[in-house]
């Protein structure tokens, strides 16, 4: 199982929300390559970056801080976060992106994320955020009516490269991720699926792993407050 270290960006910074509310964000690095460094020096195998503020704009904001991890590291990362058309997804992965996830879109234009997915294979994952297995959409502000589970079966056969889901009521929160639904939504699908929020101790990554479905883990606060040790957690996963 991978542990992708989040990096947030919200005006430039890095930063951490308390369940999707912008208003509730902490800083906790103003310069965001420095913050991909410390991640890539421990060892990561791959960075987890969302423009927080392209969410909402429906276009990217972040652009700078992104390039300049982009530049300072060969390590992969993956970006969220007002991605929305398909000349944004080649931009982004001519700069040397790895991978872009497609949220919002996918519930509105799921025909662009097919297309994306065949046009550049192994580029493409879905992010789902939900709610109470609800999606929501456009940087969590808008509830569907779109069930997290039938919305990640509709791409099955779409090439997508990962499925990221994100129970939103437990992200920032440092209560532990939703154990539960990412296994049972990683075995009613064959796209990978890597679990996100509430990852806050050595021993949810360790949970999630003995489910056997999981591909991966996010975590961010967790690893800025000290709660989880980078390295240790690293070892552990790949041990």
């Amino acid at each position: 199982m991978i542990l992708y270290p989040a990096i947030d960006l919200k005006d430039g910074n890095a930063v951490r929300l308390l369940r999707g509310d912008m208003e509730k964000s902490t800083t906790f690095n103003e310069d965001p390559a420095a913050q991909a460094m410390e991640f890539v020096n421990a060892g990561c195998e791959w960075l987890h970056l969302v423009d927080l503020n392209g969410a909402f704009a429906g276009e990217p904001v972040n652009a700078a801080p992104v390039e300049a991890i982009l530049k300072a590291t060969k390590t992969p990362a993956q970006l969220g976060g007002g991605i929305r058309d398909v000349a944004t997804i080649e931009g982004w992965l001519t700069k040397g992106l790895a991978r872009v996830i497609l949220g919002t879109v996918a519930v509105e234009n799921p025909a662009l994320v097919r297309e994306a997915a065949a046009a550049f294979p192994g580029q493409v994952a879905v992010g789902i955020d939900a709610r109470h297995g609800m999606v929501a959409t456009k940087g969590w502000a808008e509830e569907t009516d779109v069930n997290a589970t039938d919305l990640a079966r509709s791409f099955e056969d779409a090439g997508v490269a990962a499925i990221i889901y994100t129970d939103i009521n437990r992200d920032g929160a440092m209560q532990g991720p939703n154990v539960e639904a990412t296994d049972a939504l990683a075995r009613a699908v064959s796209i990978p699926v890597i679990a996100s929020g509430g990852v806050s101790s050595l021993a949810d990554l360790e949970a999630l792993k003995a489910c056997g479905t999981i591909a991966g883990a996010i975590s961010g606060r967790a690893l800025y407050d000290g709660a989880i040790d980078l390295k240790e957690a690293l070892a552990a996963l790949r041990g």
